[in-house]
Parts: C-alpha cells; structure tokens; sequence
C-alpha cells in the first residue's frame, strides 16, 4: 500500500524507496500527488489507454522531444493485446519503444527524480515497473568562443549551460577508453547533475576519491551559484582571496590538462569547468602560448608575467619612491610627482581604484548600446576632468592605468580580483607605515600563497618546494615533444608521456 505524504511534508534524498504498486491508481495518484501536477502547469500526466490497458505518462513540459514522444506513442497504438500479455515491461522495452536510452524502475521516488530531470515516465496497468525514456531536451545556445579565454589560432567551440554538451566537447577531444565521466547529483531540492571526469589509468585515484567524498557529502537545498557554490563547499570558507581552483571554458584547455592526470569538475547549467588540483602558476597561463612557436610562446608569457607584476607592485613601490624622493638616484628624480594637486598621494589612489571598480561594475550592467557613452564619459570625467581640478595628478592616472592593463593581462579573471585586493593592500601599508609597512605587506602576501595548500597541493609548486624540471617548464614554454613528464605533484599513475 502506497502512503501519500500530508500538506507540506516533503521527500528529501534519505526518503525511503517507494515500490511501484500492482494497483494502478495508487501508483498514479501517489504520482499527481508529488508531482503537484494540479497546481504546476508545466507537469503533464496524460491519461492514455493501449491494448486495453491503462498508461500514465508524465513528463516536464519543454524538456521532452514532441517527435520522438508523439513516435513512441505511435508505436503504443500498434499493439495488440496478445503482444503484452506475457512478461509486459520488457517487451515493451525491448520491442515497442524505439529508443536507446530506455530503463526500468520500481521505485516511484526515482520516478519522480528522473521526471524532474527531464525524463518521460510510463506507468503500465498491472505491472510493478515503471519505464524511463530519456527523452529530454533542453534549451541550450549554440558553442562559442569565451569571451576571457581568446586565441588567435585554435577552436572557437566552448562550453555551454548543458552537461550533456560539455561532456561530449571533452569526448572529442580525449577518446582514451579509461576517460571516465562519474554521474553524481547536489541538492536535496535542486538535484543539480555533477560529473566528475578523470582518466583512470593517469589520476590519482586517492585524489578522486577525496573529490567524490567531498561532493557527496554536501548537505544543502541546492547549488544557487552553481560550480561557485560547489567549491566552496569543496574548498571550505576561508579569508584567502585567492582562487583554489582553475576554471575553463575551452574544451582544449580541458583536455591537455586530463591528460596531465588533474580531475575536472563540471555542473549542469553551467558554462565553466573546474580543473582540480591548481596552483598559482595554473591561473598565469593562456591557451595563446601554446597556439604560437615556443619562442614565441615564452615571449608571451614572460609579457604576461611582467603585466602580472606590474598590476600588483607598480603602485605600491612608485608611491614609496614619490613620497621619498631620497630612495631614488638625481637621474630617476623625475619618477616623483611633480605636482602633488589638492589631495595627498594616498588618498588620491584609493579614490581612483575605488572609481576603476565603480566603472568595471558598470561596464558589467551596461547594454552594448551604451557601453561607448559609458567609455567616453569616464574618459572625460576622470581622466581630463579630474586632473584639470586637481583632484588627481597626471602620474596618479598613468600608475594606475598601467595596473588596470595589468590586471587585465591576467588571464584568470579570479586571480585578476586577488591581486586587485592585495595591490589595496600594499597601498594602505605604505601610506600608513611607509617602506617597512610596504615589506611586511609583502611578506604577508608570500607567506599566504606558500602556506597555502588546494587538496593538499602546495599551491606555489614548484617553486615551493622546489623542483626544477617543474619550474623550468613554468618559465619557458618548451616544445611540446620535450614534454614528456607528468607533473609529479600530482602522484599519477603513469608518470611518462608516451
């Protein structure tokens, strides 16, 4: 006997299995009833009647395929009731749905999961399964390059809002029979579809273990911010604004670092993967290296790296030099500010890196149509404007603008953000507490990221600890044939590159 639950209780992942009953109207009333088919509209049960016997179907409006559905249905019509006389669940599967994905149950509660999934239920009169058509669509945009990871030369497929797409982006591109896609699912309430994806004969298989334990063990209603929300629950809460993790939108980008032996992490609904484990040195490189000669390649990154540098330490180290003039050689003099204007050196950054927020937040809101009156008046208002009154000086302007491009050189947006917090951080140390404030700032920030460990990899190796073969490979972009070494941090399986 099937007991249907009161006015608001409701079945969580701990619910018991419900069995599917020989009685058919139990079975669909248990199903109405949570389902809430009478008050959601975008519910559908349908009533239907094939070779005597009743069916129930209940599928989610807008996920499933009208043609393949309208087709099953057609099929259904053609039976006799001699064809399912005998053993009717599996004839009906094997004979009469022409469809691959096709499984049974008899379990009202995955019943319920699956519909809400996307997929299409059929309750047979007088049998105790139910049949499970994967029959689910969802509105989806088409690939396309990302915005933040652009190359010159290479794909310009990305990834997109659905899993099953990403999944199949990864495929392509990695066709290694160990490549293992492992379903999971977050939330009690969102059932938010999680994969983890490794190669089994290449990842750790302790590190993916952990990864699985993790995911699994998250108790919450749902993943509101998706893979945000997802790592940090992986990654615990902490104060480090440093990112943990790397993330990509590219299925290349996906695919090199498989086969390197880290586990990628990718959610339903959204467009971003998670590559895991990551270090500093990870958020610092760009697919462009690898698309141009390695001469080249390291040219670039060695820019790269000097754009880094320069968005964390050019302001704090020329406001050190231009309020102490005495620090610089009578040739370097004119490093210093030649007109201090009506505000202090100090203030007159914190109100500018304060403004450049204010203008990066507005460019994320601001429509395409007016996002060139949006540049122009911030180039009037506070580059002209603004010095003309004095409320900044020309020097100020030009520091600051050098740390912007910087930040924007950065490759990984998340760690862009860090060092925007830490370049604040060592302005305020300087005009507080001068050079020493500045050097103890600094101290700080390295201690941080070399105590700092994501699943239990030091997140500055391979400088700390040091291996040089790693580092090398950090700082030079060699040939890909001399590659042929997997990162040892990362305890694989096969250590060589075939």
């Amino acid at each position: 006997m099937i007991t249907c639950l009161t006015e608001g209780e409701t079945w969580m992942d701990e619910s018991p299995n419900v069995p599917v009953s020989d009685h058919f109207a139990q079975n669909i009333d248990y199903l109405q009833q949570e389902l809430r088919v009478e008050e959601s509209f975008d519910v559908i049960h349908h009533k239907l009647e094939y070779a005597g016997r009743k069916f129930g179907l209940f599928f989610i409006d807008g996920f499933a395929k009208d043609d393949m559905m309208l087709h099953i249905m057609r099929r259904f019509s053609q039976l006799a009731p001699s064809d399912i006389r005998k053993d009717t669940i599996e004839t009906l599967v094997r004979t009469f749905i022409p469809y691959i994905e096709v499984e049974t149950t008899e379990d009202l509660e995955e019943v319920i999961k699956q519909v809400l999934s996307g997929q299409a239920a059929f309750i047979v009169e007088g049998c105790g399964q139910a049949i499970l058509v994967d029959v689910r669509t969802y509105p989806s945009r088409s690939p396309e390059e990302p915005d933040i990871e652009r190359v010159v030369r290479g794909p310009r497929d990305g990834f997109v809002e659905t899993l099953i797409f990403n999944t199949a982006l990864i495929r392509r591109r990695v066709r290694d029979r160990s490549l293992t896609m492992k379903y999971l699912q977050v939330g009690q309430r969102s059932k938010t579809d999680v994969v983890l994806s490794y190669i089994e004969n290449i990842a750790d298989p302790e590190l993916v273990q952990r990864l699985e334990e993790k995911i699994k063990s998250i108790s919450v209603d749902g993943l509101s911010m998706g893979e945000k929300t997802l790592e940090e629950f992986i990654f615990g809460r902490n104060m480090n604004p440093y990112p943990m993790v790397r993330y990509t939108e590219r299925g290349d980008t996906c695919g090199v670092h498989l086969m390197e032996g880290h586990v990628l992490i990718i959610v339903d609904g959204s467009p971003s993967v998670m590559i895991c484990p990551s270090t500093f040195w990870h958020h610092v490189q760009h697919a462009e290296e690898y698309r141009q000669k390695p001469v080249v390649g390291a040219f670039l990154r060695w820019v790269r790296f000097a754009a880094i540098f320069a968005s964390l330490f050019v302001l704090p180290i020329w406001y050190i030099l231009a309020t102490n003039p005495g620090y610089l050689p009578e040739r370097w003099q004119f490093i210093g500010a030649n007109d201090v204007g009506q505000l202090s050196l100090f203030w007159q950054f914190l109100l500018a890196e304060i403004g450049v927020e204010v203008l990066r937040m507005a460019a994320i809101h601001t429509p395409n149509a007016l996002a060139t009156a949006l540049g122009l008046v911030a180039a009037i208002l506070i580059g002209e404007t603004a010095v003309e009154v004095g409320l900044f000086t020309s020097e100020v302007i030009l520091y600051l603008a050098i740390a912007v491009i910087g930040n924007y050189a950065t490759p990984s947006y998340e760690l862009g953000l860090a060092n925007r917090i830490f370049r604040i951080i060592f302005l305020i140390a300087a005009g507080l507490f001068g050079v020493y404030g500045l050097l103890l700032a600094f101290a700080f920030w390295f201690i941080l990221l070399a105590s700092t460990k994501t699943l239990n990899t030091p997140y500055l190796w391979p400088l700390i600890p040091f291996n040089a073969r790693a580092m090398y490979e950090v700082l030079v972009r060699s040939p890909i044939p001399l590659q042929n070494k997997r990162p040892s941090v990362l305890n694989t399986k096969d250590a060589s590159r075939p």
